[in-house]
């Protein structure tokens, strides 16, 4: 398909820059194919799912791989420790980890640093610009390494927010709570997984009395989430990769309630990503592995029976989803709904739920 097929006009004014208060208080758009739309809130969501339904939540957390660098003079010897003081700066964002020591890293201001320099991160943490690849992408060899790295960087690290927010304003401490969801358990992500960040404990009560089942997956979000599809045909979009997991017993819990008639319902896109690369024939498989699914409109989906997500970017893969699962016109009239009757979009901003039949 056309990306242009997927774009759509959004007022400046819809972007969320602070997440709703209370979590659960977020407006909720509740989308069954060929019915009318329901403008509801997220504190609904016990009374329009069904006892046998399944909430499946990602429990990652997001890493502070937020970083503001200086690169040392270029030095004579490979050994010469860096002079934060001194050198171009750079912006860093971590954003996927590949060794003990390693991690891929986007860089603002890219064209400063080349493969052997070395960079000061917000004056503590030391690395080598172990390679620079295109699209401001950059390989960092850090000289700390394991827990002591990861200690390192939560320390002087700062959240990483969107780029469409951060280019509004900076982060502050109300994000380093903001940013993360009531599941999250496992550091990884450099993106919170937002549809997560509704749920509240009193919500939680609510739907275990209601006797709604939910499971947790880890995902790590990484910072491709937020890349432009740069290509004019979704066959020629290459997707980037993440690593998820799902356990033994929740895929085991997971096949039983399906079985038993109920729905599977992640929350959030990457949780369905990674129920739908585990599964075939309807069964979800236990999974510790990279994903790059891409979902399209024409996409068969294995094992879920709905989405609760937050709204998307025009043209990017996260739409393309969501139109894969209810109808790219049935997603294009909601969001239209949502833009008129004054939604909060992207990762601060307001909830839908779709239900296909």
């Amino acid at each position: 398909m056309r990306v242009s097929d997927f774009d759509f006009d959004l007022p400046e004014k819809l972007i969320a820059l602070r997440p709703a208060s209370p979590r659960d208080s977020a407006r909720l758009l509740v989308i069954r194919p060929g019915q009318a739309f329901e403008d509801r809130t997220v504190r609904d969501l016990p009374e329009l799912l069904n006892a046998a339904d399944t909430l499946i939540l990602n429990d990652t957390r997001v890493v502070p791989a937020a970083f503001s660098g200086v690169r040392a003079p270029r030095a004579s010897s490979p050994l010469e420790r860096p002079q934060p003081l001194f050198g171009p700066k750079v912006g860093v964002n971590l954003h996927k980890r590949v060794g003990p020591n390693a991690w891929l890293a986007f860089v603002k201001g890219a064209k400063k640093i080349e493969t052997g320099d070395r960079l000061t991160l917000n004056g503590a943490l030391a690395c080598l610009v172990a390679e620079k690849r295109g699209d401001g992408e950059a390989l960092l060899a850090f000289e700390l390494e394991g827990a002591e790295l990861d200690a390192a960087i939560a320390a002087h690290g700062t959240i990483p927010l969107p780029p469409y927010i951060a280019a509004k304003r900076t982060p502050d401490e109300r994000d380093l709570s903001d940013y993360q969801t009531a599941m999250a358990r496992h550091d990884g992500s450099v993106a919170a997984p937002t549809a997560g960040l509704h749920f509240t404990a009193e919500l939680f009560s609510r739907l275990d009395a209601k006797g709604i089942a939910r499971e947790t997956v880890t995902l790590h979000v990484g910072a491709g989430t937020f890349l432009p599809v740069k290509a004019e045909d979704t066959a020629d979009h290459t997707m980037h990769a993440e690593f998820g997991q799902i356990d033994a017993d929740v895929a085991a819990r997971l096949n039983a309630r399906r079985a038993a008639g109920g729905r599977l319902i992640p929350v959030g896109t990457t949780s369905l990503r990674l129920i739908e690369s585990a599964s075939a024939d309807g069964m979800v498989a236990p999974f510790a592995a990279e994903t790059d699914i891409f979902i399209t409109p024409g996409y068969r989906f294995r094992a879920v029976g709905g989405l609760m997500t937050n709204f998307h970017l025009p043209r990017s893969t996260l739409f393309m989803l969501v139109s894969a699962l209810a109808g790219l016109e049935t997603m294009r009239a909601a969001y239209a709904h949502a833009i008129a009757n004054g939604y909060r979009f992207y990762s601060y901003g307001d909830a839908c739920l779709i239900l296909p039949e």
